[in-house]
């Protein structure tokens, strides 16, 4: 059976991010995508000129729809926008508990432009931290929800917030190490049932490109569109490894002038002809 897989996120009309992200992670997982979008953003791979937030009302009948006629597989969170359309996604998901949920707390933008404010940040951490069975921090976005003092500068201090994110809420934490420097970049995952100490480190060579736009984004989707056929462990892995191809063939795109998006495509798509001698 084909997964459905739901994205609730903001837009990036650029095509690298967001809900475009999503649905082409879904696509080349194997997945049927859908969206209810919480906000539209006007960005490209420059950075976010602006965002309008859609009525949280609004996002609540686009959820309901969805979720009164199609059967959901797997629901993946990104961009919330403010503390409003939170609650109405928290309501939405107690209509099915049994679905699971990656949340991917998007709070900065790769550009380094803020998207959310205090009382959203709480909102997240009150109400859909706990209803998440997977939540994928970076390491900025870590420090947030863990109330941090400081965001880690190695692999020790990555191993530290993730015992404070443990309780923060999320049957699972994947802590992403992307932030560090290195020639691995290495991502951590704990369940968030304390009397289960094993971490699992995901390790994988750090692609130098400066196309990374989205990754966070392509990342969590990716995972999302796994979950209904794999367990958390595995499903983290294989999206893990799709993540590093995209990022190995980022540079046969041509997007933007900034940090342009990865190739999602990357398994599917011929590679590009040599031109020349």
């Amino acid at each position: 059976m084909i997964p459905n897989v739901l994205s609730i996120a903001g837009t990036d009309p650029s095509g690298g991010a967001g809900i475009q992200a999503d649905l082409k992670a879904f696509a080349a997982q194997g997945a049927y995508g859908m969206s209810v979008i919480t906000a539209v953003v006007a960005q490209n791979t420059q950075g976010v000129r602006d965002i309008v937030a859609l009525e949280p009302d609004f996002v609540a009948s686009q959820l309901a729809a969805v979720l009164d006629d199609v059967r959901v597989d797997a629901i993946k969170i990104g961009m919330v926008a403010n503390a409003g359309i939170v609650g109405a996604i928290a309501r939405g998901l107690d209509t099915v508990p049994e679905v699971p949920v990656v949340l991917d707390p998007v709070m900065v933008a790769k550009s380094g432009d803020h998207l959310l404010a205090r009382d959203t940040v709480a909102a997240i951490r009150d109400e859909l931290l706990p209803r998440a069975t997977v939540i994928t921090p970076n390491l900025p976005e870590g420090a947030v929800l863990a109330r941090a003092e400081a965001e880690p500068r190695d692999v020790d201090g990555m191993h530290a917030l993730l015992q404070r994110l443990r309780v923060c809420g999320g049957e699972w934490v994947l802590l992403k190490g992307g932030h560090l420097t290195g020639e691995e970049s290495r991502d951590l995952l704990a369940s968030g049932h304390v009397d289960e100490p094993r971490v699992r480190e995901y390790a994988a060579p750090r692609i130098r490109t400066r196309n990374t736009h989205g990754t966070g984004c392509t990342l969590s989707a990716a995972i999302a569109a796994l979950l209904p056929r794999h367990d958390v462990p595995t499903s983290i892995e294989l999206a893990k490894r799709y993540l590093t191809g995209a990022l190995r063939h980022a540079d046969e795109l041509e997007v933007g002038s900034g940090h342009g998006p990865v190739h999602h495509f990357h398994e599917l798509w011929p590679a590009p002809a040599v031109v020349g001698p």
